[in-house]
């Protein structure tokens, strides 16, 4: 049984397709790995100011969505988002793989694992990049505006341990309601 969820009704309430802005940058460090990248707290700061609604509300919100969409690829193995995109669960067998360092095989186990393949309205977009080109790096010594306004120490929340949050997890109490 496939589950599909359409993001239209998503729409009604967020901004035009085109203008999310979600304050995040896309530097990379020397492994190639993604510094800076939008985080969940950037999406639910975007969405609370969007919607009016206070960032802990919409932080639940998010979370909730997120935790839906687990739970029912864990359960159906398939979820299919109209203008995003399908994430399903597939199987890769145990084989023999090469370890880069010393060439030596090695056994890997059979694993599931979670696939995404773009909807078409993200390729779409995706692809228009191409043609304007990436959006442009923040110059060598400037910061986001994340870091500029939630100051250094809210700047990598993988860092924090959970004795380490606030009562509010570091989200704002802002917003309408």
């Amino acid at each position: 049984m496939t589950l599909v969820l359409a993001s239209h009704r998503l729409r009604t309430i967020s901004s035009p397709p085109r203008s999310p802005c979600f304050c995040g940058d896309s530097e990379a460090d020397a492994n190639g790995r993604s510094v800076g990248a939008v985080t969940k707290k950037d999406i639910v700061r975007t969405i609370a100011e969007q919607i009016d609604l206070p960032q802990l509300r919409t932080k639940d919100l998010v979370q909730r969505t997120f935790d839906a969409l687990i739970d029912a690829l864990v359960r159906e193995g398939r979820i299919e988002l109209r203008n995003f995109g399908v994430f399903q669960i597939k199987r890769r067998e145990a084989r023999m793989a090469r370890n880069p360092r010393t060439g030596e095989k090695v056994p890997v186990q059979a694993k599931s694992v979670v696939t995404f393949k773009p909807g078409k309205e993200m390729e779409a977009r995706v692809r228009e990049l191409d043609r304007i080109g990436p959006p442009d790096p923040l110059p060598q010594g400037t910061t986001s505006e994340r870091t500029a306004t939630a100051g250094p120490a809210a700047t990598d929340e993988r860092s924090k341990t959970k004795g380490d949050e606030t009562s509010a997890g570091g989200y704002e109490q802002t917003g309408g309601q």
